[in-house]
């Protein structure tokens, strides 16, 4: 009788439905990954999408070890795990695969024969451990926090945001670099630093950002004077202009917002293509769900994508670990900044940055790291009974 009352509430300490949305999401990603890679090509092959339920296998089996590790764990992990998540980026900037950089710029992956590995997409979330124990630390040593203090954890923030951050802009992967300056933002906001504080710094940040794309439009040589490159500001212009160079660096956007167009309010139907569109099981996936099941399929996918986030910030409301809850906003910052910059790409409302669409996308580095975090999401409810030594909870 005692074993039957102790597996219900290790039932009840599970979150069914954030398990539900991530199933809901694998079933689509699934169906979209067949479309895309099976039914809509003359050659396809089977491959991608049984490669495909490989990754999600072993993004559920993190899942299950990840649940494992209470918080005291976690916390006497960071710093381990941080340091080899650095060392991985440096790394896979020694022995990157050529082939792979040669076709996308980009010097970020391991290749492993047939398969290949992005280690940023793992040390994101290392790097999240990382800053919350950083946070936990500093909050729980000052009594009462001023803008003294508060300036002294952003320094600490950035000292260990800038190793991982200089690491991926020598891998020329901008998206990612971006990924890791939402989580840092989104934690920082979570952190209890004032308002005072970060409103100039994020007001800077878009006033820099606007000075640049006003640049790019309106005094082009300024910036190639200080030593930026003429096909950096490619994306800019698609961007901008996605009709001007529809044959050329416009192509993928134009035709990614034609296909999403033509879905019309229903969609065209199940495996249905009629739109060219580059690397649609990849980045560009939303661009077959828009043809396919129109307006209102991508609106039932924002939905579950919401309910999903929803939950994740309601676990935070009812957890007693203030370590868990700064690892829980990084988390939601790198899921909610990826759905948000993925499906604004591809409508033409962001430029593009090679950003893949969550729990979606063709991707086993990226799939695999997006189950990790909902381990450490999970995870919060399943030891939430037991604060940690470092809440102030205790």
């Amino acid at each position: 009788m005692q074993r039957i009352q102790g597996t219900n509430k290790r039932e009840q300490r599970i979150d069914y439905s954030i398990i539900l949305c991530v199933v809901l999401l694998a079933v689509i990603s699934v169906l979209m990954m067949l479309a895309t890679t099976y039914l809509q090509v003359s050659n396809g092959s089977l491959m991608p999408t049984i490669r495909h339920l490989m990754w999600y296998s072993i993004g559920i089996l993190m899942i299950i070890v990840i649940m494992g590790f209470d918080s005291e764990k976690m916390w006497k992990l960071a710093p381990l795990c941080y340091w080899i998540g650095i060392a991985l980026l440096v790394l896979v900037l020694l022995f990157h695969d050529r082939a792979t950089a040669l076709e996308t710029g980009a010097r970020s992956w391991f290749r492993f024969g047939s398969l290949t590995f992005q280690p940023s997409e793992v040390v994101k979330l290392s790097y999240i451990l990382m800053l919350a124990r950083l946070v936990t630390e500093h909050n729980n040593m000052v009594d009462d926090g001023s803008l003294k203090t508060d300036w002294i954890l952003i320094r600490r923030m950035l000292i260990y945001s800038a190793l991982p951050l200089v690491l991926v802009i020598l891998q020329n992967d901008l998206g990612t670099t971006l990924v890791f300056m939402a989580i840092l933002a989104g934690m920082m906001m979570m952190s209890g630093i004032s308002w005072k504080i970060l409103v100039p710094i994020f007001l800077s940040l878009v006033i820099v950002g606007g000075g640049l794309i006003f640049l790019v439009v309106w005094n082009r040589s300024l910036l190639l004077n200080i030593g930026f490159k003429n096909y950096q500001f490619a994306r800019i212009d698609s961007w901008l202009n996605p009709y001007a160079d529809q044959s050329g660096r416009g192509f993928q956007l134009f035709q990614t917002m034609k296909a999403i167009g033509s879905g019309g309010l229903f969609g065209k139907g199940y495996a249905v293509s009629q739109v060219y569109v580059p690397v649609r099981e990849s980045d560009m996936i939303f661009a077959t769900i828009g043809e396919n099941f129109g307006f209102m399929g991508g609106c039932i996918l924002l939905l579950i994508y919401f309910v999903l986030i929803y939950q994740m910030i309601r676990v935070c409301f009812h957890t007693k670990n203030e370590f868990y809850t700064y690892i829980a906003s990084g988390v939601i910052s790198m899921i909610l900044f990826h759905v948000l910059e993925n499906v604004g790409m591809c409508i033409g409302l962001l430029p593009l940055t090679g950003i893949p669409l969550p729990f979606i996308s063709q991707g086993g580095s990226a799939l695999v790291g997006n189950m990790m975090g909902i381990g450490l999401i999970l995870s919060m409810k399943y030891h939430y009974n037991s604060p940690s030594a470092f809440s102030k909870d205790k």
